[in-house]
């Protein structure tokens, strides 16, 4: 097929990456809603319905396509994607402004470029071209959040309350180990973010009378974190080991060290390499995310009385996120040291989920993809976390887990890139799917 981009295509994708949609930011709520309405008319336009659905926080956009034929019968397929991105920051290492995008050597640059925007974009896209050509074989549903990168539960709640269901989700929000290796996620991992401040007295102090005497809030806090990065073993309970299959399809991935080095990114200890992949696909790892305490630019000689820290938990699959809770909060506050007030907020947090392997949706969906990509989708899990999955999950809906994001895309950094040719690639790939998933009646 031909790789070249339609430049129409590009230029209905630049529409939807130049809205600066950063859900983290309270200055960018309606751009948030602005890029949701653009889904929505794309929907519309494509001879569907759509509408925004407000929430407490981000608006929900939800919407149906009807099959072509209208037969009685014909499976549903439910599309996610998520409309809101990451903040650009530090803009001063972008080569290009994040929501101006552009093509350079091959690659779209942009922040939203694979997550979500472009990868979601591929989808609607498949769909829209099959219902203009009165091919399109099964009803798609369609429901967008504008949350998703700060853990919001809108959508979640959605298909909580919803009865009506689906034979199938297709999700494309994730990405391919390395070039033109296609994979299907199995499983993600949970997540429970936290925000910790901590306070050693009433003011800040000078070093050279109060040092080694006086508590240091950023020591304090130090040893405070240290107690959730050493990973220790309550925070490993209830986690589903993977399988040897699983294990075996880690071999046809390229070796952690090289996935490390390409990223430019060092090993955190002499295993980190040869585990790499059961660390960052099937086990909990706990990160420090931001410190915010003293002066770390001028020469200052002061004891800091007041730090602050964001912290998370990614949770492998089989952990549960209130158990998980209650000892991540239990290590904190024993390790605090005396004298040290230490405030925990709970800012997010979403489950793991698995999906079924043995699906029916999953081997059709392998099947085109194979079709198009020329090579089976590996199984895989992903690190990420995705709030819809483990619901889906419950509401026995299979779902395929998958997308057109490499290593090397710089998701939540500075130039964000996806593989211009992964665009046309990608929507004859979703269009295979859906056409497929018509076997599911």
């Amino acid at each position: 097929m031909d790789e070249r981009p339609d430049p129409a295509w590009l230029e209905e994708l630049f529409e939807w990456l130049r809205i600066p949609s950063i859900s983290a930011d309270p200055g960018h709520a309606d751009d948030v809603r602005r890029a949701g309405e653009w889904a929505r008319d794309f929907v519309r336009r494509a001879g569907g319905q759509a509408e925004l659905v407000d929430t407490d926080t981000f608006p929900l956009l939800v919407g149906e396509i009807p099959a072509s034929n209208g037969a009685s019968g014909t499976p549903t397929i439910l599309l996610y994607g998520h409309f809101d991105v990451q903040p650009p920051a530090p803009l001063e290492l972008w080569e290009s402004e994040p929501f101006e995008p552009e093509v350079r050597d091959g690659y779209i640059y942009a922040r939203g470029a694979v997550d979500d925007k472009g990868n979601a974009f591929l989808l609607l896209k498949a769909a829209e071209l099959l219902a203009a050509e009165g091919a399109l074989p099964v009803n798609v549903r369609i429901a967008f959040d504008g949350e998703e990168e700060t853990g919001g539960h809108s959508v979640v709640d959605f298909l909580e309350a919803d009865e009506r269901g689906a034979d199938a989700c297709i999700i494309f929000d994730s990405g391919m180990p390395r070039e033109d290796v296609p994979a299907f996620d199995l499983g993600v991992r949970g997540l429970i973010y936290y925000h910790l401040r901590l306070r050693t007295g009433e003011r800040d102090l000078h070093s050279g009378v109060f040092g080694g005497a006086a508590l240091n809030a950023a020591h304090a806090l130090m040893r405070t974190l240290e107690a959730v990065v050493s990973m220790p073993g309550e925070l490993r309970a209830g986690v589903i080991d993977p399988t040897e299959e699983e294990r075996r399809s880690w071999d046809e991935l390229d070796p952690g060290a090289t996935v490390l080095e390409e990223q430019g990114a060092r090993p955190a200890d002499e295993a980190a390499a040869d585990e790499f992949y059961v660390r960052t696909v099937a086990s909990p790892a706990v990160d420090v995310h931001g410190i915010a305490v003293g002066e770390p630019r001028l020469q200052k000689t002061v004891l800091p009385v007041s730090a602050e820290a964001n912290v998370s938990i990614r949770l492998a699959p089989g952990q549960d996120v209130e158990q998980i809770d209650a000892e991540f909060q239990r290590l904190l506050r024993d390790a605090a040291p005396e004298g040290a007030e230490l405030g925990i907020e709970r800012w997010a947090s979403s489950p793991a989920g698995l999906i079924p392997p043995d699906s029916p949706a999953v081997r059709l969906a392998q099947d085109a993809f194979e079709r198009v990509l020329g090579k089976r989708p590996l199984l895989l899990r992903s690190g990420g976390t995705l709030p819809i999955v483990p619901i889906l999950a419950d509401k026995g809906i299979p779902t395929i887990l998958s997308g057109f994001a490499l290593p090397g895309a710089n998701m939540h950094s500075p130039n964000e890139r996806l593989l211009a040719r992964y665009v046309p690639l990608g929507v004859a790939a979703a269009r295979e799917t859906l056409v497929a998933l018509a076997d599911l009646r």
